[in-house]
């Protein structure tokens, strides 16, 4: 008997759907006619042991017991879903064959790993196992999958890099949160005190914006525009650029801060002839914008609709699984196989019955075109999101259902679609010795951007504005100025974070990190958290009144800003995390390791422990006072006194009841997994 286990019911049924009838239904599972069986786990089975199975003493909260750091790690099963857990045992126990059908990522691998190891496979039986992987829920792309089954064990690294995360953020969340609520209970404040691997330095991020902001101090500065006019008439602006001369008179990003010196210039070249000393005309390609990942997608319906990564990553998670109208949601690739292209005209042909607006995109779409998405090398166990072959539902999906399908369709098209073209222009004059510079951008062909219409983003909408079209010159042409005039602006403060802005600093945090020597071991796509984690992640801050939005923006509370100032910079700032992340993805292809992952964490929780234990937090007498932190806080602690451990809820399938859980089995996963 094959086994086929699922990560969740509705995938069991995707998979049921692309497999011979009748079958039969049971309680837990579904049973083929040739008497093979598909189950389904609900999210994870298993979770981190509690501190006090370890040893009972753990139950109540000490800085003699910190650091916690099991030797050998043990699973509970969680009571709510105990039984499939043990529906599940018996048929791994009659199978012949098992068959992993968890989402295709790291998260996915892990959940399903963790249940065999749970159940004690037999070594050759675990061997064996294949692995499924199903990025579409089509009845026909899983056939595909079906027909492509890969070894479970070449996927074994995605699981190591799943447990270590999960582990890093239990040894790390457990230990300081427990050390600082001591700490703060010393101080007066009775609240607890949580700290996360990933949601503090993302707190620390949204902190330090605001506190550059308020202590932002504009200054004025001056710029001159040159007015200029061609034999033939045409009009232009060109931009005064100060000589090196002129730096006494400028800021130390090169802006004129004298306002006589500008004005002086501006005088002097008022109706003054000027000569062309440089003039550029190259025409330039822009490639279309690769397919979406999760993150690529939540940062774009940010800015088109003012959605939250939350409510893109629920919205997607609908059209996966009860529409099966896009790909796998859950992916951080921009990429496609290449074999996929041979579905892309049956896509472009099922998108054209969907709406009339998708039906004109489609028109002009040629799928013999091929973009850089199309590259096998750049794709791991899943690809871009996409529009699968299925839309009938469009008509009964919601507004915002709509409006997430519509950007991933179009994001899709747009690969079937030219480069956009244009002329980038750039022309340098002198007058009266001075040296005025302008550049512009003249469209050739839209291309794929001639499906932007209407939605043209912030960014378009600026380049357009402030790269106007220029006259044809060359060297040597004379000008006219017909006018200096001297503009006056002001240094503006960082902006304020949005769900878009937060978005990009977690998924691209190398821009972030303070430290140099860090900054340079990090890619420009190295993230915080996970593609699954990171709306969650978001929402945890606004769950305990650490951040509140104000319109589009997202500031911290004062709660938010006095916990930070209580805790060292290394876990307030980006750079530790980023050099983890960085490392766990590393992990996932083997090309870093559990243990020394693993050594690393131990030894800085070691140091920061000893840290915790130095500092006073006095400042936390203010924070007991304020009432919606107290409010919040309090419901913390409340769920937390039934629980000795900080549960992020980010674990799949389950929303966390706050419940106390009982367990009867207990298992170990030691440290050389």
């Amino acid at each position: 008997m094959i086994l086929y286990i699922a990560e969740k019911p509705s995938l069991a049924r995707a998979i049921a759907a692309a497999l011979p009838s009748p079958q039969k239904k049971e309680d837990g599972c579904i049973w083929l006619p040739n008497g093979d069986c598909i189950s389904w786990c609900i999210g994870h089975l298993l979770e981190q042991a509690e501190p006090h199975i370890y040893n009972p003493a753990y139950k109540s909260w000490s800085l003699d017991h910190l650091p916690i750091i099991p030797d050998d790690w043990q699973w509970q099963e969680k009571s709510q879903t105990k039984k499939q857990l043990s529906k599940l045992k018996k048929l791994i126990k009659q199978a012949d064959q098992l068959v992993h059908a968890g989402d295709p990522d790291r998260e996915g691998q892990l959940l399903v790993d963790e249940v065999l190891h749970y159940t004690n496979v037999p070594k050759k039986k675990l061997e064996t196992t294949k692995r499924l992987l199903v990025s579409d829920l089509t009845p026909s792309s899983i056939k595909k999958s079906l027909g492509k089954l890969k070894l479970n064990s070449e996927y074994s690294a995605l699981s190591r890099s799943a447990l270590a995360r999960a582990r890093a953020d239990w040894i790390y969340g457990l230990n300081l949160t427990r050390a600082y609520t001591i700490k703060g209970r010393q101080a007066g404040y009775q609240g607890v005190l949580s700290i996360g691997r990933v949601q503090t330095p993302i707190l620390g991020l949204v902190v330090k914006r605001d506190l550059e902001i308020e202590n932002f101090v504009t200054k004025d500065y001056f710029q001159v525009h040159a007015h200029l006019a061609t034999e033939a008439n045409e009009h232009f602006v060109a931009n005064w650029v100060p000589s090196d001369a002129c730096k006494p008179h400028m800021d130390e990003d090169g802006r004129v801060i004298n306002r006589a010196l500008a004005e002086n210039v501006a005088r002097r070249i008022t109706h003054k002839p000027g000569t062309v000393v440089k003039a550029e005309y190259n025409t330039k390609r822009q490639s279309p914008p690769l397919p979406y990942s999760l993150s690529s997608l939540q940062i774009d319906a940010a800015k088109r609709w003012g959605l939250s990564a939350k409510q893109v990553l629920d919205t997607c998670q609908d059209l996966y699984e009860k529409h099966q109208m896009i790909s796998y949601p859950r992916s951080d690739c921009r990429y496609l196989p290449v074999e996929q292209m041979s579905e892309i005209s049956s896509i472009i042909k099922v998108l054209k019955s969907t709406s009339s607006e998708i039906n004109n995109w489609c028109e002009n779409a040629n799928p013999h075109l091929k973009s850089s998405a199309w590259n096998d090398k750049k794709v791991g166990a899943h690809h871009a999101i996409i529009p699968t072959q299925k839309s009938g539902k469009y008509a009964s999906l919601s507004h915002r259902e709509k409006q997430v399908y519509e950007l991933v369709v179009r994001q899709y098209l747009m690969q079937f679609y030219p480069n956009y073209e244009y002329l980038a222009a750039k022309i340098v004059a002198e007058i009266e010795g001075g040296t005025f510079s302008a550049t512009g951008n003249t469209p050739l062909t839209l291309g794929w951007k001639s499906l932007l219409g209407a939605t043209l983003n912030n960014d378009d909408k600026k380049t357009e504005e402030t790269e106007p079209n220029l006259p044809k010159l060359t060297q040597g042409d004379p000008l006219f100025c017909r006018l200096g005039e001297v503009v006056q602006k002001q240094t503006k403060p960082p902006a304020h974070f949005t769900d878009a802005t937060l978005l990009a600093a977690m998924t691209g945090i190398a821009k972030y990190v303070e430290d140099k020597s860090v900054k340079d071991i990090l890619k420009e796509t190295d993230g915080l958290g996970t593609e699954a984690t990171r709306a969650s992640i978001i929402e945890l801050l606004f769950k305990r009144q650490f951040l509140f939005r104000d319109s589009k923006k997202i500031k911290a509370t004062e709660a938010g800003r006095l916990f930070v100032s209580c805790l060292p910079r290394s876990t307030i700032t980006p750079d530790m995390t980023a050099v983890w992340e960085s490392t766990l993805s590393a992990i996932s292809v083997k090309q870093a390791s559990y243990e020394a992952f693993m050594t690393s964490l131990e030894a800085t929780l070691t140091h920061l422990l000893n840290e915790a234990r130095n500092t006073p937090l006095t400042s936390l007498t203010s924070l007991a006072k304020s009432t919606p932190a107290k409010t919040a806080w309090k419901a913390r602690r409340s769920s937390s006194s039934r629980s000795s451990t900080k549960k992020e809820p980010t674990k799949r399938g389950s929303k966390g009841t706050g419940q106390k859980t009982t367990y009867k089995k207990k298992t170990t996963y030691k440290k050389s997994n």
